[in-house]
């Protein structure tokens, strides 16, 4: 009996921790501060982004936000739209995701430089995100998560399954 509350108890409190690291409900404000310097040496180059902002949608930010005058309110909204979805990729500052997604927004709505960064500040944590409506999340992306969702589960279960026999 003992040995199998034990399995029982490793099985949640190891799928309880794997929730917990599984995303983030904030942009953090590092991830919203210009990053880079005048120069770069091998030891601060940063890893790819696995997130492919090149092929996404911009229609939500340039809808939303337009100048001359970029209203808060609504420029931050649509930011908020367009980027909580990719806030785990955002905010890891060891890859180049939020220069990258950066530049991307630049380009296509040629807004001035920390727009975003200066306009946009919440709380000490960033950016909320809990309130977006995750119903807009990338295909590519919802599409990551159910799979690790999926991986994590179905290693859970075959611990699981070993622990029983």
């Amino acid at each position: 009996m003992a040995r199998k509350f034990n399995s029982w108890f490793y099985l949640i409190c190891f799928f309880f921790l794997a929730g917990l690291a599984t995303s983030s409900s904030f942009i953090s404000n590092d991830a919203l501060d210009v990053h880079g310097g005048s120069g770069r040496t091998l030891l601060q180059m940063k890893k790819t982004c696995n997130v492919s902002f090149e092929n996404l949608d911009y229609s939500v930010l340039t809808d939303k936000c337009k100048g001359p005058q970029y209203p808060a309110k609504s420029c931050c909204d649509a930011f908020k739209e367009f980027a909580c979805p990719f806030s785990d990729a955002i905010n890891d500052l060891e890859t180049d995701c939020a220069s990258t997604m950066f530049s991307y927004i630049n380009l296509y709505g040629k807004y001035p430089p920390g727009l975003f960064a200066n306009e946009c500040r919440e709380d000490k944590n960033g950016l909320d995100c809990q309130n977006v409506d995750q119903s807009k999340k990338s295909g590519g992306v919802q599409l990551a998560a159910t799979q690790s969702s999926f991986l994590t589960l179905t290693a859970g279960l075959m611990v699981l399954l070993l622990q029983l026999f």
